[in-house]
Order: structure tokens, then sequence, then C-alpha cells
């Protein structure tokens, strides 16, 4: 395996989940109960909101809406349908759309990890991998998909209207 930048970020946000997840079983153990699933977890949105790393929650969207967009052009340009419709409904682009969709977001979706961690950490002095498994990819996967099917949908509407 080539050792890239993607490889690293992909890496250090692997193991910061891996070493998260001793205390989160501990946790689990003492408890009774799952962070993710419980209470606590949306009792702690809105620290999340306010607290260290909020501005995350603006430029991780927005960049993901960014790559939506240049891929939603291309896909017009292509003649393919909108990413969720193509990832949904037509199996031969499907294969496409996931490779292209996860490399696109690779880096994106890691760094979202790795600052809901340290986020977490700076906020509740503890970490919640499961958390920070939802929280990043959600505020990276959602804008990028709607940004690229729905460009892709305009796009193609712009086209018809222009064309004779």
């Amino acid at each position: 395996m080539k050792l890239t930048r993607s490889t690293i970020i992909t890496g250090v946000a692997v193991l910061v989940l891996l070493a998260a997840i001793p205390s989160a079983i501990r946790e689990a153990l003492e408890s009774g109960r799952i962070y993710l699933f419980s209470r606590e977890f949306l009792a702690d949105i809105p620290a999340r909101l306010t607290g260290p790393g909020r501005l995350r929650f603006i430029l991780q969207p927005t960049v993901a809406i960014i790559l939506g967009i240049r891929w939603g052009l291309a896909d017009a340009r292509a003649g393919r349908p909108p990413y969720l419709m193509g990832l949904l409904f037509h199996p031969l682009h499907r294969r496409e759309y996931v490779r292209t969709g996860l490399s696109t977001v690779r880096d994106l979706v890691a760094f979202g990890i790795i600052l809901d961690v340290v986020a977490q950490f700076l906020i509740f002095q503890q970490v919640h991998p499961g958390a920070a498994l939802v929280v990043g990819p959600v505020l990276i996967a959602t804008p990028y998909g709607l940004a690229r099917g729905l460009t892709n949908r305009v796009a193609q509407l712009v086209g018809r209207g222009t064309s004779p």
C-alpha cells in the first residue's frame, strides 16, 4: 500500500478511535448504557455546537458542498443520473458513484472524526468513539450527497433549456 496523505489521515482517525474504545467499553459496562443511544448524547449536542471546535459545523459542510457541486457538474457533463438516484436505482453507476464519493470525502470524513474526538475531549474530558463515527461523517456525507445530486439535476435542466 502506498503511503499517501490520505492514508496517513485515515490511519490517524482509525488509531484515535481504537484508542478510545477501551474507555467507552468500560463506561458502557459501568453505566449499563451506550452513549450514542442515550439521552446524554442528545443533551450534549448543544455543548458540541457552542464549545471548542464549533467552527467545524460550518467548515466541514461547506467544503463538502463545494466538492459535491464539483462532482455534480462532472456527473451532468458525463450524462450520469443525479448522485443519490444513481446510488439507489442505477446499478451500472453505483460502483463508480461509491468509489468517487468515498475518494472525494475520505479525508474530510477522517478529519471530521479526528476533530470530533478532540472536541469531545476538550468539552467533556472523555471520548465516545461511536458519537465521533456518527457526527463527523454526517457533517460531510449529507451535504455532499445533496449538493452533488442537486447540482447535477440543475445542470441538466439548464443544459436542456439552452439546447436547440
